[in-house]
């Protein structure tokens, strides 16, 4: 599989965050991110409020394995449990690990406007066993739930963010004490375990005034034997590669696989990028997030998941894609069956046929 093109990129050596100073201190990319113009963006909202395609959202239920506190705390080290979006607890040398955990209703400022669940956390904060940390890779609402982590805070010892999303917490009454701040390629241990932040191409902020005022990062995870990759939200750029040949290769890579479009092209990436992502960082087995819980776009709920798995059948590479709670041993994940072929899926995908169902004709 050929790489994106990567025109335009700057081919850095992997440095500390570049800063600018812009009206202030401001994070910036490795290069400039190409975002729509006026009209475009006139054009996509439009879109978003009157003219959204009906398969954006689920029409019927999503399966959801319930857990219970019991059965994570009798789940073997070293598993993996998907409870939404890019929100992932992991068992590692005995203790839990939650990534960008959002657990509210609504993927917004407001609970009464904006994204909506398509389905109801495995489990409720309130159930979740002590965690060790939360893992947290931006400050967007899709993945920094002030709510969920005023919950936590007491049941939580360590909160890893990037440089600047730890003042936020700090701000909302979260003990300093309990927070570490990283920028890129620097890293912390606890317990054992080695976290690094490492490079991302996106951007951040919580309001029209706050653009780009905190880092992004995605995280490497090293736990004895076991590397991770988290990606958090990326474009595709070529700090996967440096990230690959500096920690890989990655026993998992949780990837970004959703809310793509082609008006956005650096800041999402489309699923053959994420594949050509995993790629880089010489990932054994893929795991797609940031799918299945949020309508952030205007493709189809389901097609991240037709998509990824299609490429990673077509070149050969392991894919997991659990349902929502069930248990993924990290280190040989199962494939996963494909439990987002709904009634209403199957009969949008006979119905209305697209270009990536033309690809290949395959068994479900």
């Amino acid at each position: 599989m050929n790489p994106p093109t990567e025109a335009g990129f700057t081919q850095a050596k992997p440095s500390p965050v570049q800063l600018a100073e812009l009206s202030g201190t401001r994070y910036i990319n490795q290069r400039t991110l190409r975002e729509p113009g006026f009209l475009q963006s006139l054009h996509l909202a439009w879109r978003f409020l009157f003219n959204k395609p009906a398969n954006t959202v689920p029409a019927g239920s999503i399966p959801v394995h319930e857990l219970t506190q019991e059965a994570l705390l009798a789940a073997p080290d070293k598993s993996l449990f998907r409870l939404g979006h890019s929100t992932l607890l992991m068992k590692l040398n005995g203790a839990f690990w939650l990534t960008d955990p959002v657990f509210s209703e609504r993927a917004s400022p407001f609970q009464w406007l904006g994204p909506k669940r398509f389905h109801q956390p495995p489990i409720s904060i309130a159930n979740l066993p002590a965690i060790k940390g939360v893992i947290l890779s931006h400050d967007h609402f899709d993945h920094l739930d002030k709510a969920a982590i005023l919950q936590l805070a007491d049941k939580t010892e360590h909160f890893l963010t990037p440089t600047g999303v730890g003042d936020r917490l700090i701000a909302w009454g979260i003990a300093a004490a309990k927070v570490q701040q990283l920028a890129w390629w620097q890293s912390t241990t606890v317990d054992g375990i080695k976290f690094v932040a490492t490079p991302a191409q996106h951007f951040s902020g919580r309001s029209l005034r706050d653009r780009d005022q905190t880092l992004w990062a995605s995280w490497c995870i090293l736990a004895d034997d076991m590397r991770v990759f988290f990606s958090g939200d990326s474009g595709y750029f070529p700090g996967f590669k440096q990230i690959g040949e500096r920690y890989g290769p990655f026993d998992l890579t949780l990837i970004e696989t959703g809310a793509y479009d082609k008006l956005w092209p650096d800041v999402h990436m489309q699923p053959e990028e994420s594949l050509q992502a995993h790629l880089d960082l010489r990932g054994k087995h893929l795991l797609p997030i940031h799918n299945g819980t949020f309508d952030l776009s205007l493709h189809a709920w389901y097609e991240p998941f037709e998509r990824i798995v299609d490429l990673a059948t077509k070149h050969g590479v392991h894919i997991s894609t659990p349902r929502m709670g069930e248990a993924v041993d990290m280190a040989e994940p199962q494939a996963g069956q494909r439990w987002w072929l709904l009634p209403s899926t199957r009969q949008a995908r006979q119905s209305t046929p697209s270009r990536f169902w033309q690809c290949a004709a395959r068994a479900d």
